[in-house]
């Protein structure tokens, strides 16, 4: 089987998977994203690659004939330099990372009687919400980062099930 009988099927895919990556990185940029849009735009990127990999070679001769042209050259090119660019680290004082990391990190490495403190809550019952997010703790100066470790992301979702909200906008 050629890859040219592969047609009818790639471009559809190019498509469909385009809107996709719109979709979820549009909503991802403004913060709207919920459920599996992460990490729907992340890993179905890869079918994105290799749908456009695969319309190229598809489409081998027009795209030869793109590169001939000077403004698509001038257009691939500044696409290139924009890459590059985006590589070259921020600075400030957060190192080019996003504002809430560094007060997430703070209210991590802070014991759990201060984040209950924050939360509103008595200590026993974060340390109970803790429980039942799978997180033990042994005594209230411990921190959410001594209990689950450095890592950012574990940290946010053990601190967001500490700071869960009910249907009414209370605090559970």
């Amino acid at each position: 089987m050629t890859l040219n009988a592969q047609r009818p099927w790639i471009t559809p895919l190019v498509i469909g998977i385009f809107l996709l990556m719109a979709v979820t990185g549009t909503l991802m940029f403004f913060h709207l994203d919920i459920g599996l849009n992460k990490s729907a735009h992340e890993w179905l990127g890869w079918a994105m690659v290799v749908g456009v990999v695969l319309h190229v070679v598809l489409n081998k001769t027009a795209f030869k004939r793109h590169l001939a042209n000077s403004t698509s050259r001038w257009v691939l090119g500044a696409c290139t330099a924009v890459l590059a660019l985006s590589f070259i680290p921020l600075g400030g004082a957060g190192g080019g990372k996003p504002p809430f990391v560094a007060p997430v990190q703070a209210l991590a490495r802070t014991p759990l009687t201060t984040v209950a403190q924050v939360a509103g809550i008595h200590v026993t019952e974060l340390r109970a919400r803790l429980s039942a997010a799978g997180v033990a703790s042994q005594n209230d100066t411990q921190s959410i980062q001594d209990l689950v470790g450095a890592d950012m992301g574990r940290q946010m979702r053990t601190l967001g099930q500490v700071f869960a909200v009910n249907d009414t906008g209370a605090t559970r």
